[in-house]
């Protein structure tokens, strides 16, 4: 059985690490600021590009795949780009025992290689939009690590549109960035706001960046994904032009858009207890575990009925392997198994004793509230059934209350020191700002809070107010928080 998890309230980082490498999701690998992610961890990282990927391809998304390698040359075309990402890069300068005529740049992200296809693909207005998915790896040197949340390699999938008109290609942008929340509510029971991120804040390269930004239990924010409108950038960087119907040339409008492992480490955050990993049904690779408490003397029967409450949950359930999961291993007891099914976030318990046989009847047992309910066998599945629905509703809801409480509005500077200085201080902030970066970097400085979004109509609800930070006329609402 795993070791004791460090309590969420006493250490919530070291509540995080352990519940990841308890719960077998990741371990650290040899390479520094490098992780492996194991079987059960990979699992859930199946299910989220599963449901992405149909999601993607409902809006009309195709999938490539593109070079690991990139030349240097690509990322300097556009010189905001590779600002943005060159303390970021991995370069290889040497292939075959032979330096290279040029270095290659492992990818941090695939807009250069990506838009160098593009020339050759798109001549006309005929040949567009075009709407490519990737889902690969890339590689960001990153100083500080964490298990899935910041890692130096970590696996995503990148959007990358090409559009005919800048309005398509902002439509684009928001399309992406409303299926990221509606995956992120619906899938991981994860309730998001939603919004663009300050200039300062934006994705190298980007016009605009759209984000969906998510409130963990220790009240700090986890940016979960990004849509960016990038204009005609990189189509001029790599003189991407098409044939408009009138027969003139014009430069291409794009869009990117991605997510990556990090929302494993969110989901862990929103939803886990000090007993383990909690998720949501629908991401859950095993909604269900039956566990048969047997002794030697009715071992034979008391699986027999189990496996008959097993063929009818995956009847209800469906065949995909692992949905069900019936434990018979006898060489643990089941308190220990009770423990490690809880430890591993599995939905529902079933447990099924000579009693319950007896009686045809089986105990369900819910990982999000601990509640039990005795049900007649017959009954079982249906109820498993109803209880992924219940499941799921409550916990988003139960993260929607959590984000609600800690979600502020300061009316003075001070009043916005004391939110994030306080003990167990932090959340959602909203603050009346002028829209200087300057006065953004000086309370980041002071309160290690950063704008996470500009909520979509802030502007309007600035007008008339005052910025709390300078007392002159405020241009935005800006929502501000501690983030991962």
């Amino acid at each position: 059985m795993a070791e004791r998890i460090t309590p969420r309230n006493t250490n919530y980082s070291d509540w995080y690490i352990d519940i990841v490498t308890q719960a077998k999701l990741a371990d650290y690998s040899p390479v520094k600021g490098s992780m492996v992610i194991r079987p059960r961890g990979y699992a859930l990282w199946e299910k989220i590009q599963s449901n992405l990927d149909r999601m993607f391809k409902e809006t009309g998304h195709v999938n490539a795949y593109f070079p690991l390698l990139i030349p240097q040359s690509y990322l300097q075309k556009e010189a905001e780009h590779v600002e943005g990402f060159a303390p970021e890069l991995a370069v290889v300068t040497h292939g075959g025992g032979s330096e290279l005529e040029e270095p290659l740049v492992i990818r941090p992200t695939s807009e250069t290689i990506i838009w160098s296809m593009y020339k050759k693909w798109i001549q006309s207005y005929r040949d567009l939009p075009l709407l490519i998915n990737q889902w690969a790896n890339v590689l960001r040197w990153e100083k500080r690590t964490r298990l899935f949340l910041r890692t130096s390699e970590f696996l995503w999938q990148e959007g990358h549109t090409a559009h005919a008109s800048s309005q398509e290609a902002e439509e684009e942008t928001l399309r992406m960035l409303e299926v990221y929340k509606t995956f992120a509510e619906d899938y991981l029971a994860l309730p998001v706001l939603t919004g663009v991120k300050s200039q300062s804040e934006k994705f190298a390269g980007a016009v605009n960046t759209y984000a969906i930004e998510a409130l963990m239990q220790d009240k700090k924010a986890l940016q979960a994904g990004t849509s960016h409108f990038l204009g005609q950038n990189f189509a001029k960087a790599f003189d991407v032009t098409y044939q408009t119907p009138e027969g003139t040339l014009d430069y291409v409008w794009a869009s990117s858009w991605g997510v990556s492992t990090r929302l494993i480490g969110a989901l862990i955050m929103a939803h886990s207890d000090d007993n383990g990993l909690v998720l949501p049904p629908r991401i859950a690779p095993t909604k269900a575990v039956i566990v048969p408490i047997f002794r030697n003397k009715n071992k034979d029967q008391v699986l027999t009925y189990a496996r008959s409450v097993f063929a009818a949950l995956q009847e209800t359930l469906g065949n995909e392997l692992n949905t069900v999961i019936i434990d018979e291993d006898d060489s643990n007891s089941p308190g220990w198994k009770f423990a490690e099914w809880e430890m591993v976030g599995v939905p529902v318990r079933i447990e099924i004793g000579p009693r319950d046989m007896e009686n045809q009847k089986v105990v369900i047992v819910r990982r999000d509230t601990g509640e039990k309910e005795i049900v007649p066998a017959a009954e079982a599945a249906g109820r498993v059934q109803q209880l992924m629905e219940e499941i799921q509703s409550n916990l988003l809801q139960r993260a929607r209350t959590f984000r609600d409480q800690n979600t502020f509005q300061a009316s003075t500077y001070d009043e916005f020191k004391a939110y994030f200085n306080s003990d167990g201080g932090g959340g959602f902030v909203t603050a009346y700002w002028n829209g200087d970066p300057a006065v953004e970097a000086r309370v980041k400085e002071e309160t290690k809070a950063t704008i996470r979004v500009l909520p979509f109509g802030n502007e309007e609800t600035a007008q008339g107010n005052t910025c709390i930070f300078t007392g002159e006329p405020a241009k935005y609402a800006a929502v501000f928080a501690k983030a991962y």
